[in-house]
């Protein structure tokens, strides 16, 4: 790898990169991967992931550029490889609206079944009364781990509020997803 290219995620998972025609998508319609990616998942609601510097008006609408798109293009193992891309895109999988179907074919359309995989069972974990998260999983394949130290920690996809209004102290979680 030249100093000019930048490794992937692939590359940080020991798997073979490869051209993905969703990130080629995201780039005919104009997006820097995985710069304005981020930005549209700001501007569609994960407000927790602001700089406060984001255009007002939205990159792309969600007619051309569908939120499960654009999860799938945060959580792709061609892209350049970023904690901060991969947390934002699980917040993205998890957006209200998505259709587990669907994220489970582009996932394997884009051969990143392996980080969807891993954050859904993050998803899960936190969230185990969230049908969407049993459904997706039904429709992956079952993946290996990740290669350790790679992927964010499960925490790093949720909120932590140390108390509870009425409880006191009380560990409570929530997956961080877009705001309607």
């Amino acid at each position: 790898m030249n100093s000019m290219e930048q490794e992937t995620l692939a590359h940080r998972l020991g798997m073979t990169a490869h051209v993905s025609p969703l990130l080629m998508k995201a780039r005919r319609l104009g997006l820097r991967v995985p710069e304005d990616l981020w930005v549209l998942a700001v501007q569609r609601g994960c407000r927790h992931y602001t700089q406060r510097n984001e255009p007002e008006v939205e990159l792309v609408d969600a007619e051309r550029f569908t939120n499960e798109e654009l999860a799938m293009s945060l959580l792709n193992i061609a892209a350049p490889y970023d904690p901060h891309t991969i947390r934002c895109g699980a917040a993205m999988l998890g957006a209200p609206g998505n259709e587990p179907a669907r994220l489970a074919r582009l996932a394997k359309w884009e051969r990143s079944e392996l980080v969807v995989r891993y954050v859904a069972e993050c998803g899960e974990r936190f969230e185990p009364f969230n049908p969407f998260w049993k459904e997706l999983l039904s429709l992956l394949p079952v993946t290996e781990v990740p290669k350790s130290g790679v992927m964010p920690h499960p925490t790093r996809f949720v909120a932590m509020n140390g108390y509870e209004r009425g409880v006191g102290k009380k560990l409570t979680c929530e997956w961080q997803r877009p705001a309607a």
